[in-house]
């Protein structure tokens, strides 16, 4: 089992949670550095597993997963510890991997309790990680309870605001997606041998297998789709987000809205629409309309918030919508564009909530109506707000133009009237956003100074600074370098795109 790298990314957050367990709440130093080191480590790890999937890639290794490993777990019911990635997969872990390293510089002088605070943190990106290795459906559930739990700890005792309503309300929510989810996936499993053989939670025999009885699906696929699509912020179940984010310390927000809302995306596509293809074709229309509401209803939800975190949290509702609408284009162009945006947004917003926490830590307050002319008081961060800004709106080099324009061809190339008429109205969210954004970048950045206070402000420190560095050089490098992410995941489409076209 220690063998395969993949067990090394819940691995090392366990170690990390065992050293800071060793450690008292008053030993600040040693705190950092665990959380240092093992960040270090797991995007070391990432980096290499991203190159090395690539090398085989490129030496002619086709296998729909890499890295695979099996170990039985609890026999009875035939659940296994599976493990293996695609490349779909291993962009998820680097995407994990970045924001875990810029959230715990991004979370330099957390207080109090730091110990606790990383403690449940780690745990949270175990659960993540753990989550995007799996490929059996009973421990891919577990993981994502695992990353669950620990939200409704950070934001109910470190968050800020109505943090304990936040904290509940959350829980709740997820916890009752997870219900709908547990249900469809209890129900794939027990038509997963559909021939009278041993029953099994892994993906792949699954899929292989065509398992599931067209007569089942249509059921099945509402359970899986919109207990994932809840984690997703998809409309109406999207209340949950704005209040958590806007509570939630700068890190959770990071890992939140950057990794943890994309298990919904990533558990979409890797179950509703991969071991259910036949409901997808029929019942993805129902779903384009729920998301596509989201996309548009978030951005202009957005222009109408004063608070700098419930404007990031309401994009973000926009942002994962434009995911799931993508997803259920169901071809490849569309749905690559999808994989690009979890991936642009997760960085850009990681970035959002990185910059508003520390511009926070030091006016006080997020309401934009109290700040002004940050830019000559704090011109680093406010570059950096501006550059996340752009990667908003779509501007080119960055990471967000591909994404969109991605997912905007591929849903407009095989669309009918019905498909293109969504189109144009998820398009049209590009101007609302960059409506929001210019907004609050004029009166927070270039307007002027409502607070004299505020003059005798400080600018980033250097761990404040390394951590907006990694994200905007990654921002950055999706949007003028991306076709090395369409060739690590252009071969992981090609088994659900042919589930998808054999069911119609």
């Amino acid at each position: 089992m220690f063998g395969n790298i993949l067990i090394w990314f819940v691995i090392i957050p366990v170690l990390m949670m065992a050293g800071l367990g060793l450690c008292s709440n008053s030993r600040m130093g040693a705190i950092r550095t665990i959380m240092v080191v093992g960040s270090t480590a797991l995007l070391a790890l990432a980096i290499w597993l991203c190159v090395d999937f690539l090398s085989l890639r490129a030496a002619g290794n086709d296998a729909e997963m890499l890295y695979t490993g099996s170990w039985m777990w609890y026999a009875p019911l035939n659940i296994h510890l599976a493990v293996g990635v695609d490349g779909i997969s291993v962009l998820m872990l680097m995407l994990s991997a970045i924001i875990v390293f810029a959230g715990t510089f991004a979370s330099w002088k957390i207080n109090p309790l730091p110990k606790n605070f990383f403690l449940w943190f780690a745990l949270l990106s175990t659960g993540v990680f753990g989550f995007f290795i799996s490929i059996d459906m009973f421990t891919m559930f577990m993981f994502y309870e695992v990353a669950l739990i620990p939200m409704y700890l950070l934001i109910g005792f470190w968050g800020t605001g109505r943090k304990e309503y936040s904290a509940m309300k959350l829980t709740l929510m997820l916890m009752g997606g997870s219900a709908f989810l547990m249900l469809g996936l209890l129900g794939i499993y027990w038509h997963s041998a559909p021939a009278g053989g041993e029953l099994t939670w892994n993906i792949l025999e699954i899929a292989r297998n065509n398992a599931v009885d067209p007569s089942w699906q249509g059921m099945l696929f509402v359970f899986t789709f919109v207990g994932f699509g809840v984690l997703g912020a998809m409309f109406p179940f999207h209340t949950w987000s704005p209040d958590g984010h806007a509570c939630a310390p700068t890190a959770v927000s990071m890992l939140h809205a950057g990794v943890l809302m994309k298990l919904g995306g990533y558990g979409c596509f890797r179950i509703a629409i991969y071991l259910l293809p036949q409901a997808a074709n029929e019942l993805a229309w129902i779903f384009i309309i729920l998301t596509g509401i989201s996309v548009v209803y978030g951005a202009f939800s957005a222009c109408v918030q004063t608070d700098l975190k419930y404007i990031n949290a309401y994009s973000s509702v926009s942002h994962c919508g434009m995911v799931l609408f993508a997803l259920l284009m169901l071809n490849q162009t569309a749905m690559t564009g999808a994989i690009m945006q979890m991936l642009s947004h997760g960085l850009m917003t990681a970035l959002f909530f990185a910059l508003i926490g520390m511009i926070y830590g030091r006016t006080h307050t997020r309401d934009i109506r109290q700040m002004g002319g940050l830019m000559q008081i704090m011109p680093y961060l406010g570059v950096c707000y501006m550059i996340a800004g752009f990667a908003s709106l779509g501007l080119p080099g960055l990471s967000g133009f591909v994404a969109e324009m991605t997912i905007f061809f591929g849903a407009w190339e095989d669309g009918d009237f019905f498909h293109r008429a969504f189109v144009v109205a998820a398009t049209c969210s590009i101007v609302i956003t960059a409506v929001y954004i210019l907004r609050v970048v004029g009166k927070l950045l270039l307007g002027p100074v409502q607070d004299q206070h505020h003059l005798q402000l400080t600018d980033a420190n250097w761990f404040e600074r390394l951590s907006t560095v990694t994200l905007i050089v990654c921002i950055a490098g999706i949007g003028c370098f991306p076709n090395w992410i369409n060739e690590t995941i252009q071969h992981s489409f090609l088994p659900i795109v042919h589930a998808i076209q054999n069911a119609i």
